[in-house]
């Protein structure tokens, strides 16, 4: 939101790794048609974005395939990730998707994730979560756990410093309340 952006080792390692994928390309293996760096989008869910690799089964079935840093793994953000795009498919090619993949680079290895009812309101509500926040005009506060200790933005948001500022506010709005 407000255009900051820094990279690190995690980052520049998964730029290094989309490089395959990011590049638009065709080709057919297996009898699949693959499609690489596929622009996507929904106007009924308002959004828009970009498939590392849609595969298209022999029955012209959409697949994507999402590409992620690291050893196999599972993370909610990654599967909405991928509801999302399997979403914009449908609303595309007027055809279901009941499924797509994760690809954990690091492991070589695929996952593969069924595009449930569940993941499908959970993208509707990060979708609106995102607009209603971009209205505002106005940052969540920082989480300040573990997923801010490997971030490429820890030294721009300051977690531990935002975090205990917090912490001394709250310490010095009880250290004054009334006595119940």
């Amino acid at each position: 939101m407000e255009g900051e952006f820094t990279d690190n080792i995690h980052t520049l390692r998964g730029n290094a790794e989309h490089e395959k994928v990011d590049g638009i390309h065709h080709e057919t293996s297996n009898g699949r048609r693959i499609e690489t760096a596929l622009p996507v989008w929904s106007d009924q869910l308002g959004l828009i974005g970009k498939c590392d690799i849609v595969e298209f089964l022999s029955d012209g079935t959409p697949y994507p395939v999402e590409y992620k840093h690291g050893p196999k793994h599972t993370w909610l953000n990654d599967d909405i990730q991928l509801a999302a795009q399997a979403m914009c498919l449908e609303d595309m090619l007027n055809r279901p998707v009941p499924k797509g993949a994760i690809f954990h680079v690091g492991s070589r290895r695929r996952r593969e994730v069924g595009i449930t009812p569940e993941l499908r309101r959970l993208v509707g509500e990060t979708a609106e979560a995102i607009r209603a926040m971009l209205a505002a005009g106005k940052l969540p506060p920082p989480v300040n756990d573990a997923r801010c200790r490997e971030c490429s933005l820890k030294d721009i948001c300051q977690p531990e410093a935002l975090s205990e500022h917090a912490r001394l506010n709250r310490l010095r709005a009880e250290l004054f309340s009334e006595p119940e």
